[in-house]
């Protein structure tokens, strides 16, 4: 099976050559037959990974440890559900998945075109794709081999980083790379455009979903990442603006920018430029962060360490830049349009605005993220950027963009009248400053919170106004009930609706993160049975301690009686636990999760006489972080529910 996966490999890096090969003689020749076998050519490699992933699932589930992957990454005592995700685990079988997903798709773009005649600019596209597909299916093949074997045959592997065994970990490390790895399709299509000198709205619409979902799955992954972070690591945060955190939140500002740009060329055929530039950015973005997980160049919690990849990745996001802003400038004659944003109070303005604040948020961050580098390069020793400078600087531009979440609803395009603009703020804006006079007047007075609590009331009076005075209309036109007219304005006008879902679900998350950032109490404690340890309105008592053995592991349990006002609410159970084959335990949190409140517990010591040590925080209102996230995530997938009419990539 060894040989069979390295066979495969090598079988998708022929295929994909070979593809390109034939995409460019068709090119050349104009000949649509070599398009087509080099179409088959990219189906063939794509069921030569397919076959590859396979052999290295099978490496797994087996126990081969002959194959140094395997060896680093698993062992017999591994739950079956982690061994099969322990694929992903580590560099070399995250590329293997990298490669094998890009093919897939690749797969699935030619499939869906394939009752459609294949115009000027489908070649093109398939020719960037196969060169994207080649170099990491190159770097499978002569540098980073997951099917390397070792000198010897080692009775047991060195088992999956305990921190890596939690569900959370497993779903968020393929869904980044279902983020990543989809803006490769847009990124194709408007590398083709420019080759073509076809740069109107054209690749714009047949991308559209592929914008979307990618930006869908980046969401997801970030997401659960965080909630992750939250409750393995047992710090009681969830961002901690680590470089890896940041690698995949960077792209996910700019391609965020994109899909609202694309709005405005897609509706008013202009911005062109602009558009090109930020899905270059996107896909370079993605490239890049990539870099910055496998180089070893920084310091992460969840990094591969130094791997020699760094410099290829710089390569490719260089070949990618100079070559894309190449074609940009030779085609540059081609994206002039006669129309232009025609006022500051218009949706294209708010638009803008917004892609302003969010590519300064990416630049920040990023930023932050490589200043170690720089600084390393230029003084020699390499200075970390901490979370008060993210904090500091990122916080004022994110609020400035909830504000600009809210105004964009109540501006029409192309010019809004000053008459219409009072009379459609007039009630959000009112509702919003009652709240904050409410607010101030319940003690709520640190600034930064109370400003994040009165933008988000905005938005949200912002999308209920446009919604109720749409729903209005829809009953007094057709008669229908309000459940009824509801329903059907959010499925017929479900583009239009799933944005503004996504924007509620953002203020959502607004509320939980000022709320837990600003109010989040914190205590610790070392107690004997019967103790207790007070946390403002909750009371933890140590009732009982256990020790069992589970699967791969030895865990070492305390429960925890819960009180508040005397009387007992509930019971969790703080963890310690100690993996096969890991060299130190690790902290499992307890955590009570309501509407209004996270009661977070970790049990950081153990002492002899079963005395235990407890760190405990109350984080406010965190769960309207995963409420809002889940809502954003929603929002997008209604936005991109197909029409019967119409039909795109």
């Amino acid at each position: 099976m060894i040989i069979f996966g390295i066979l495969s490999q090598f079988a998708a890096l022929i295929f994909t050559l070979l593809a390109m090969g034939l995409f460019l003689g068709g090119l050349g020749r104009n000949n649509l037959r070599l398009v087509e076998a080099g179409k088959r050519g990219l189906l063939s490699a794509t069921a030569a990974t397919t076959l590859a992933s396979i052999a290295l699932g099978y490496l797994f589930l087996t126990d081969n440890f002959q194959v140094e992957y395997v060896a680093s990454y698993s062992d017999r005592a591994l739950p079956l559900f982690y061994k099969l995700t322990a694929f992903w685990a580590g560099q070399k079988g995250s590329l293997l998945f990298w490669a094998w997903v890009l093919s897939l798709f690749t797969s699935l773009v030619i499939f869906n075109n394939r009752k459609e005649p294949d115009d000027r600019n489908t070649p093109y596209v398939y020719l960037v794709l196969a060169a994207t597909l080649g170099f990491f299916l190159f770097l499978l093949c002569a540098v980073s081999n997951p099917f390397d074997t070792l000198g010897f045959t080692p009775q047991d592997g060195n088992g999956l980083n305990p921190m890596l065994q939690n569900p959370g970990m497993v779903f968020h490390p393929p869904l980044l790379f279902f983020g990543y790895i989809g803006f490769t399709i847009p990124f194709a299509y408007a590398i083709a455009a420019m080759i073509t000198g076809n740069t109107g709205a054209d690749w714009i619409r047949k991308t559209r979903v592929w914008n979307v979902l990618s930006w869908i799955f980046l969401s997801i992954g970030i997401i659960l990442g965080g909630q992750w972070a939250y409750v393995e690591l047992g710090w009681g945060g969830y961002w901690a603006w680590d470089p890896v955190e940041n690698a995949s939140f960077i792209p996910w500002l700019v391609s965020t920018a994109f899909i609202h740009t694309a709005i405005i060329q897609e509706r008013r055929g202009i911005m062109k430029v602009w558009n090109m530039v930020l899905i270059l950015l996107t896909f370079s973005l993605c490239i890049f962060g990539t870099y910055l997980v496998r180089s070893g160049v920084l310091q992460s919690v969840h990094d591969f360490g130094a791997t020699g990849l760094g410099g290829y990745f710089l390569f490719f996001v260089a070949v990618v830049l100079i070559g894309g802003f190449y074609l940009l400038a030779e085609s540059y004659g081609e994206f002039k349009t006669p129309g232009s944003v025609e006022s500051y109070l218009s949706r294209e303005s708010t638009f803008l605005f917004n892609n302003v604040i969010l590519l300064a948020l990416a630049f920040a961050t990023l930023l932050g993220t490589v200043f170690p580098i720089l600084s390393e390069a230029v003084t020699g020793n390499k200075i970390t950027v901490g979370q008060p400078f993210f904090n500091q600087v990122n916080t004022p531009l994110f609020l400035i963009l909830v504000l600009l979440t809210g105004i964009c609803p109540l501006i029409g395009w192309r010019k809004a009248s000053v008459a219409n603009l009072r009379r459609n703020f007039l009630r959000p804006a009112a509702s919003a400053f009652l709240a904050a006079i409410i607010m101030v007047a319940f003690g709520i007075r640190e600034p930064y919170a109370l400003l994040a609590f009165t933008l988000a009331t905005f938005v949200g009076g912002t999308i209920v106004q446009e919604y109720v005075t749409a729903l209005r209309s829809r009953k007094k036109l057709t008669g229908e009930s309000s459940a009824s007219a509801g329903l059907k304005l959010l499925w017929r006008m479900r583009r239009r609706y799933g944005g503004h879902i996504v924007h509620f679900g953002l203020a959502m998350m607004v509320v939980g993160i000022a709320a837990s950032s600003a109010y989040k109490l914190e205590s610790q404690g070392t107690l004997q049975k019967g103790e207790t340890l007070t946390i403002g309105e909750f009371t933890l008592k140590y009732e009982d301690f256990r020790i069992y053995q589970k699967y791969n592991r030895t865990v070492y349990a305390a429960k925890l009686g819960i009180f508040k006002a005397g009387a007992r609410i509930d019971e969790l159970e703080a963890e310690r636990r100690n993996y096969i084959n890991a060299k130190q335990p690790t902290t499992e949190v307890a955590i009570r999760s309501t509407l209004v409140e996270d009661l977070y517990v970790t049990m950081p010591g153990i002492g002899r006489n079963n005395e235990i040590t407890l760190k405990v925080a109350v984080n406010p209102l965190l769960i309207w972080i995963w409420f809002g996230s889940s809502l954003m995530v929603l929002g997008g997938i209604l936005a991109i529910i197909p029409s019967r009419r119409k039909k795109y990539v």
